[in-house]
């Protein structure tokens, strides 16, 4: 898994409205990159909403929230529709599979999705916090928005 100090591999993907999400083009802000099994399942719904919920606090902080999946960007996009996600970007990691997930040593070929993770990249695209979750526990939103602050 990568370790804070390491350059932020940079990726390029569609997220749930069709839009390209690419990291680099987030230089001089911080992108959390909270990556969550599938979609459609409870746990990774409250993850979702607890980015959603908390949009505003992200942007005073000067972080880019990004779900991250491996389900494909119309499954996304109905997702996002079901839960109300209008301002946090659901990046797709599709095709090629897991792409993102393994760049991120984070990918369980064994279950072909990502583990669930918050990955906190600072404005010059080194790795500023790490956080790996047993894959049936939600991140806890409180502690997420200290490590926002607090790097």
């Amino acid at each position: 898994m990568v370790k804070v100090g390491d350059d932020a591999p940079d990726f390029a993907v569609r997220d749930q409205n069709n839009q390209l999400v690419k990291l680099s083009g987030f230089r001089g802000k911080k992108v959390l990159l909270s990556f969550h099994p599938l979609a459609w399942t409870s746990v990774c719904a409250k993850q979702m909403k607890s980015l959603e919920g908390n949009a505003q606090a992200f942007a005073d902080a000067n972080t880019v929230p990004l779900g991250i999946s491996v389900d494909a960007v119309p499954t996304k996009r109905a997702w996002a529709k079901e839960l109300g996600i209008e301002k946090t970007s659901l990046p797709s990691d599709f095709w090629p599979h897991g792409a993102i997930a393994i760049a991120y040593d984070i990918f369980r070929g064994n279950a072909g999705t990502s583990e669930r993770a918050n990955i906190l990249v600072d404005e010059n695209q080194k790795i500023a916090w790490v956080k790996l979750y047993p894959i049936s526990e939600l991140p806890d939103i409180a502690e997420v928005l200290q490590a926002v602050k607090g790097s």
